[in-house]
């Protein structure tokens, strides 16, 4: 017989029933009822009930000992009486009688929480003791998830083709977005690589390599702060890739392996398939941001060119979007958004509220030419009791306040149909954009393929030329990012230099490509699914570090490891690093 356990704490039924058998795991509860102990023993699986012989030294070792201690326990499989039949649990029609029962890890520290509590935990606790938050089930059945879904994910792949390739994780540092994670070299005194903030160009080289489809499970690393669906650090993507593809390529190969891994791994409904395509352009004016949650049936319109025409001055000379609610809402829903609003940086929250006869009531009534007003039920479609909300200011930030209070009215009004994943790729991105200080930059992945190549880059505005990029979005979520990469050296050349980038400076930051392209590099394009935004979306998780084993917290912390943490003198003196104190550097 094995040492440790012969069966798992789930798999005992009444077909064990006279066998005597070993199972081990961690001791969820104790129940001591004077004659008699009985014992729930916890492991991966499932939980098996044990109880003791009525002998006073079998009673009182297995009533004395810590809860969460890891024990094995070896003994017959009986059938349980009728009035201790536990019909929640597999093993519930059995039991095992303790013939001999061994402490294999005793607990000899306080529980800092309950494992599987209904009690609210701080999230620092959980994470300082992540490894006793892991026998929780919730976060268990999350990582058994996470596993089943990698798993499936690589079979899908494989199966069409794609081959399996590892990456470097020490490259170079190159600019992509984010902040790179730098790591000092030993050999090479100040010098450093950098942790990938995605295997972009590798992956770019393979194509160049004449690898035909290529994949993997990337770790991804950016020095970039927490959010609610980013973990700080490290995450972790579908990384594709595929030569002589276009635009259409990625998305016949993509879509069914995202389809299938939701439709199985999931009971929620998927509204559409395959997945609708909006641009850019359409998605920022209708819903006020690139990653739409089509769940939300609210839709913002312009009418920019309406308030032209009209008195009021907030509005005049400015950017103005409208969202249409249908249904009376109370003055202290009102008031509530407006607050709302407020907070988010607007100075106010304009609206009309559509009466029985056609009328309007609200703030901004008496600014309206009466001859205008059927104009505007018309351009609004508005009828009775509808109430429309008006948000005015440059186009930039009118949009994305439009899109803010057009979130949370989906929120406040219960709109939301949590039971179904929306899902739409956000196509033709804009190549270029301008920062702060009116420099042009690029607004997506830097080494897309412009639409119309060479010839857009050089007579068209830079502001009105397109990228084959894309996105796939899930519920105001952005789970994914592609592009057609751009494979000319001389496009790529004039693209950069028209971001700010000298010849110079791209032979240094991407010397690998500009010398790949010169080769017969052929047309490739490629897209990287979110595992964890993935599985954030199939566990229903408020929080992305709910998937992940081991999370750096929010301010990118490992309360468990102790990381970030201070290093020995003589292992700085090895990679010829000097801390110099910030406050005394510059006085």
């Amino acid at each position: 017989m094995k040492e440790y356990k012969t069966h798992t704490c789930n798999e005992i039924s009444l077909e064990d029933v006279g066998k005597k058998i070993r199972i081990a795991g961690f001791v969820e509860t104790i129940r001591d009822f004077g004659g008699l102990v009985f014992l729930d023993i916890r492991d991966m699986y499932g939980i098996t009930q044990v109880v003791t012989s009525g002998e006073e030294q079998d009673v009182d070792f297995a009533s004395h000992i810590p809860l969460e201690s890891s024990v094995t326990v070896y003994g017959e499989v009986k059938k349980r009486d009728e009035e201790t039949i536990n019909p929640k649990l597999k093993t519930g029609l059995v039991e095992i009688r303790i013939e001999e029962i061994k402490i294999l890890g005793k607990r000899t520290k306080n529980l800092p929480f309950e494992i599987n509590s209904n009690q609210e935990i701080r999230e620092d606790l959980r994470l300082q003791y992540r490894f006793l938050d892991l026998r929780n089930d919730t976060l268990k059945n999350n990582l058994i998830l996470r596993a089943k879904v990698l798993q499936f994910l690589r079979t899908q792949m494989t199966e069409q083709g794609f081959l399996e390739i590892q990456t470097p994780i020490l490259t170079s540092s190159s600019p992509e977005g984010a902040r790179d994670y730098l790591v000092p070299s030993r050999l090479h005194a100040g010098e450093f690589y950098a942790l990938p903030q995605a295997p972009q160009q590798f992956k770019q080289l393979l194509m160049v390599s004449g690898i035909d489809k290529y994949f993997q499970i990337a770790p991804c690393f950016r020095d970039e702060d927490a959010r609610a669906d980013r973990a700080p650090g490290e995450f972790y993507q579908l990384d594709m890739e595929m030569a002589y593809a276009t635009q259409e390529d990625v998305f016949i190969a993509i879509e069914p392996v995202i389809y299938h891994t939701f439709k199985k791994f999931s009971h929620k409904k998927i509204v559409t398939y395959p997945f609708p395509r909006i641009s850019y352009q359409e998605a920022m004016l209708k819903y006020g941001t690139d990653k739409p949650d089509l769940r939300n049936p609210l839709r913002i319109i312009d009418l920019s060119d309406f308030f032209k025409k009209c008195t009021f001055k907030p509005f005049i000379n400015r950017t103005v979007r409208a969202i249409k609610v249908k249904g009376h809402l109370s003055k202290g829903f009102h008031e509530k958004l407006l607050q709302y609003a407020i907070r988010i940086g607007m100075g106010g929250l304009g609206y009309l509220e559509i009466l029985e006869d056609l009328s309007f009531k609200g703030p901004i009534d008496k600014f309206i030419p009466d001859d205008l007003k059927k104009d505007l039920l018309k351009l609004a479609d508005l009828e009775k009791e509808d109430t429309i909300f008006f948000i005015a200011d440059n186009e930039i930030r009118a949009t994305e306040l439009a899109g803010q209070i057009r979130d949370e009215l989906g929120k406040r009004l219960d709109l939301i149909d949590e039971s179904t994943f929306s899902f739409a790729w956000i196509v033709d991105f804009p190549m270029f954009e301008e920062d702060e200080h009116g420099k042009l930059t690029f607004s997506h992945n830097p080494f897309s393929m412009p639409q119309g190549g060479l010839e857009a880059l050089e007579n068209k505005n830079p502001l009105d030329i397109l990228a084959y990029q894309y996105d796939l979005v899930c519920n105001g979520i952005e789970l994914s990012s592609g592009a057609v990469r751009n494979h000319d050296t001389e496009i790529m050349l004039k693209a950069f230099t028209m971001a700010g980038y000298t010849e110079e400076e791209i032979k240094c930051k991407f010397g690998a490509l500009y010398t790949a392209f010169q080769f017969g590099a052929p047309p490739h394009a490629g897209i990287a699914p979110g595992i964890d935004r993935m599985l954030m979306l199939l566990t229903n998780s408020a929080s992305i570090r709910e998937v992940i084993a081991f999370p750096l917290n929010s301010k990118a912390q490992d309360l468990m490891m102790g990381a970030p943490s201070a290093v020995k003198q003589e292992q700085l003196r090895d990679i010829h690093i000097q801390i110099i104190n910030k406050s005394s550097a510059f006085t």
